[in-house]
């Protein structure tokens, strides 16, 4: 739609506007969207919901998050902008089971409950819904054309889905020569990635090191006072970090700063929008870290790093997939197969093993290289078994409640299983969930980028 610009509205926020050339828009998977539009005021609004109700009893610090706490929020902020109950309607969309899984992943049914809140609540404000496709097995997206009012609910993807686009299918010894160009990671990274596996380093001198790199350090103060990661004061120097966010803090944020930079120039291949590849690999480090301090089984900065380097290889496909986007969004869509299978099938490799032969080439520990070959499959790991396992889970459990910022989606039916095994019952899921940033669901993928840019 030529002229219109589009809002991403992330888990665990809304957004509320009068008509104006804008598209609100959710990608959903277990999280639940509903968009309400008010034609006579000319004001709508999308609200993206990311579990049922907070776990405590008490007041939530984030309200944002939770159907029970956030959609009168939500309903209160229309009313605000010029909109009446009685001109609303709503279309709800998402609550996805992102994967059959088994009876235990079934009773918990998250977005089954979010549902029946926002239906309850818009009963209770006399608010029709107008259109309702929940539940199922596969991502959406929820569009709302704040100018007409229009809602629509489409495949995550398939807004860049073109049969007609030539598709480029690249040989071997090209993504060999791209392996070969990737600038790596700086040297004082590579040497933080091998302490930290070993949990034996001292902060003093990783902040020396980091120093010797100017763009580093500037890049890792940037993310000191990013919305990922602020505090109530300014950081201004790394000694001023290191006083105020402690050593493990510092060192997270610093391999945090020099992994971003591998994924700057992809072309949205994998992503659905901007930004979502490195936001996975964020995501998915912020939740291995939570389920290793849940469990005690791995070191928690050890289980962030592997989460930020678990999908390196796609940086090196990433522009081999933005060309042949129809074919292998057919592949994984229409024909059910894995990403996995889709990149052999097409590329005759995939992201774990051009991942593993850049971990071989950087001379990554042996840790992480196992994590980045086996992330999909754990049980071909048996050295670093838990560690390999908790990035199993936390991968899914990004994909499931970030659904639509990557073009992959793993079936994950052993995910209550392989919870089980890492020591973290999936009834316990909502507890994890609970204690994850809200930045992590509020801030865009895009956003993020330029915050740290």
């Amino acid at each position: 739609m030529t002229g219109y610009s589009k809002i991403h509205v992330a888990a665990g926020s809304f957004s509320v506007f009068k008509k104006e050339k804008k598209i609100l828009q959710a990608f959903l998977g277990t999280c639940v969207g509903v968009a309400l539009y008010d034609a006579t005021a000319g004001v709508g609004g999308l609200i993206h919901i990311l579990l049922p109700e907070p776990v405590s009893s008490g007041e939530t610090p984030f309200p944002e998050k939770y159907a029970t706490t956030s959609f009168p929020l939500f309903l209160q902020a229309l009313y605000a902008a010029g909109s009446s109950k009685e001109n609303l309607t709503a279309v709800v969309a998402g609550g996805a089971l992102m994967g059959p899984l088994d009876e235990r992943d079934l009773s918990l049914d998250i977005g089954g409950r979010i549902v029946d809140i926002v239906r309850r609540l818009l009963d209770l404000e006399g608010i029709p819904i107008e259109k309702s496709e929940t539940g199922g097995f596969f991502t959406c997206c929820l569009n709302l054309n704040l100018e007409t009012g229009g809602i629509e609910i489409v495949p995550a993807g398939f807004d860049r889905y073109d049969a007609a686009m030539e598709i480029a299918i690249p040989e071997r010894k090209e993504i060999d020569l791209a392996l070969s160009r990737l600038k790596p990671i700086p040297q004082v990274a590579l040497k933080i990635l091998r302490l930290v596996s070993g949990d034996n380093y001292d902060i003093q001198d990783i902040a020396n090191e980091v120093r010797k790199d100017q763009v580093i350090s500037a890049k890792t103060l940037q993310l000191c006072n990013s919305a990922m990661f602020s505090t109530r004061r300014k950081i201004e120097t790394l000694d001023h970090a290191l006083l105020l966010i402690g050593r493990d803090q510092l060192v997270k944020l610093v391999i945090s700063a020099s992994v971003r930079k591998l994924f700057e120039p992809n072309t949205q291949g994998y992503s659905l929008c901007k930004g979502g590849l490195y936001h996975h690999a964020l995501g998915t480090a912020i939740v291995a870290e939570k389920i290793a301090q849940f469990t005690g089984t791995v070191l928690p900065g050890l289980a962030y790093t592997a989460g930020l380097l678990h999908d390196i290889g796609k940086i090196v496909l990433d522009q081999y997939i933005s060309s042949a986007f129809p074919l292998f969004y057919r592949t994984v869509s229409q024909e059910r197969r894995s990403f996995i299978a889709a990149e052999q099938k097409i590329l005759g490799t995939d992201h774990t093993r051009i991942g593993y032969d850049l971990a071989l080439k950087w001379d990554f520990p042996d840790s992480l290289s196992a994590v980045i070959r086996h992330h999909h499959s754990p049980e071909k790991e048996t050295e670093h078994k838990n560690l390999t396992q908790i990035l199993y889970v936390s991968n899914l459990l990004m994909e499931r409640f970030h659904a639509g910022l990557e073009l992959e989606h793993s079936v994950g039916r052993d995910l209550p299983e392989k919870m089980t095994e890492i020591g973290f019952s999936i009834d316990r899921l909502p507890d994890l969930v609970d204690t994850l940033p809200k930045e992590l669901f509020s801030t865009s993928p895009d956003q993020m980028l330029e915050e740290a840019s």
